[in-house]
């Protein structure tokens, strides 16, 4: 199982970013999918969920209105699209495939003026 995130950066408050996470190794399109996300000296938390057919979505009250998670199931590629980035909003987000116990490496979202 390997899941490979991208699409991280340094962004101004109010920007966009969105992030993809790759995934092999498994059956995707079978496989609900997560964001979690680090913040430096903090726990990693739950960002959003998908399920595999990507018809439902839950988020954080901290993103809810702001983010967005998809898929793609043919790229075997989930998306979260973060509009309305504010600083708080930096960590180190994480693609995870809970029925895998399955990480990725991480990608940096650094929102600063």
């Amino acid at each position: 199982v390997q899941l490979v995130e991208s699409g991280g950066g340094l962004v101004q408050p109010g920007g966009s970013l969105r992030l993809s996470c790759a995934a092999s190794g498994f059956t995707f399109s079978d496989s609900p999918m997560s964001w979690y996300r680090q913040a430096a000296g903090k726990g990693r938390r739950l960002v959003a969920t998908i399920t595999s057919s990507g018809g439902n979505t839950n988020y954080a009250d901290s993103v809810k209105g702001r983010f967005t998670i998809s898929r793609d199931n043919a790229k075997n590629t989930v998306y979260l699209q973060m509009d309305g980035l504010k600083p708080e909003d930096t960590a180190v987000y994480y693609c995870n495939a809970p029925q895998y116990g399955a990480w990725g490496q991480g990608t940096q979202v650094t929102v600063t003026v």
